[in-house]
């Protein structure tokens, strides 16, 4: 499909990329939302927290929401959309990736931009225990790269899956790279960097023979940390090798569902092949909508209801689903 138009305005501001960034991500609050977690054993002996909330009356349909790098399901984004499906009669599964929900996971490995086994496995077990007649998937960021990637990758989609929105997706995970890695966004960075190392000082502990405190006093950047954890935790010979692999811009193509990309023109995150138009426009299914305002999963609206949350029901809705 050609290049969607965007109707979302930004207010006052919120037209500033960094200002709807940091208030969306580290100011919003949302009340009212009641999570029920339930702990989904793994194939392999690891296990996701799956943060369930629902709607008031009984509901043949669920969306399954995933979180950006270093977020959760009490994140304001994954919350605010739980919100407003649940108003609109939809159940709510947040899924915490792993090592994600308040709790290490039990593999030196954990999650990263395309681990789409996980997401397979909670929908397996979705279908398997719960009776919806659709299931609407929706992934902010990293887990925007996840959904693309599950799509596009030539499995067989359980007919269940209906649609798909992923919002602010780094589809180049090399592009995105460095971009986070410009001096526009070193604050960014640095936060990120904080949180992915005291997150592999914790791997330490338990695997002391893989993470020597030499490692860590090399790891100076974003790049530096895919390198030494990401890439060989996961199978991949370097940091290159991953973004390669797991980029899903190359999956775009295949994707056979109706399936939105919401990328905002001022998301500092995103380089210029995050924005696919030449890809949206040859296959049917793909919508690429570029609001000039939002920056990075920063879509401030009016009543604290944000403009991905709303849009995101709209599509659902005209592509009949419910």
């Amino acid at each position: 499909m050609p290049v969607v138009h965007s109707k979302y305005v930004a207010k006052n501001l919120f037209k500033n990329g960094f200002i709807s960034t940091v208030y969306s991500g580290l100011v919003r609050k949302i009340n009212g939302v009641i999570q029920k977690r339930e702990r989904l054993e793994l194939h392999d002996g690891d296990f996701l927290d799956l943060d369930w909330s629902f709607a008031q009356n009984k509901s043949n349909s669920l969306i399954i929401v995933l979180h950006g790098l270093e977020g959760n399901a009490q994140r304001p984004y994954m919350t605010g959309t739980a919100a407003i499906f649940n108003s609109n009669d939809i159940d709510c599964l947040c899924i915490n990736f792993r090592g994600c929900g308040g709790e290490d996971n039990r593999l030196f490995s954990s999650y990263h931009s395309g681990k789409t086994d996980d997401l397979d496995e909670v929908i397996t077990h979705v279908l398997k225990h719960k009776n919806y007649d659709s299931i609407f998937l929706k992934g902010f960021s990293l887990g925007g790269n996840v959904v693309l990637k599950y799509l596009g990758e030539g499995r067989e989609l359980p007919d269940k899956i209906k649609s798909a929105v992923a919002v602010s997706v780094p589809c180049s995970l090399y592009g995105s790279m460095i971009e986070l890695h410009k001096f526009k966004n070193v604050l960014y960075h640095d936060r990120f960097k904080k949180h992915l190392i005291g997150k592999l000082k914790i791997k330490q502990k338990a695997f002391p023979e893989r993470v020597k405190s030499s490692d860590l006093k090399q790891i100076k950047s974003l790049k530096d940390f895919d390198d030494f954890y990401t890439s060989r935790a996961n199978g991949f010979k370097d940091a290159l090798d991953y973004y390669e692999k797991c980029s899903s811009l190359q999956f775009l193509d295949s994707i056979s569902i109706p399936t939105l990309i919401i990328n905002a023109e001022n998301d500092s995150f995103l380089s210029e092949d995050c924005y696919p138009k030449a890809i949206a426009e040859a296959n049917t299914n793909l919508f690429l909508e570029i609001p000039k305002y939002g920056g990075h999963v920063g879509f401030h609206d009016v009543n604290n209801v944000y403009y991905n949350e709303t849009r995101s029901l709209e599509f659902l809705k005209q592509n009949a689903w419910i």
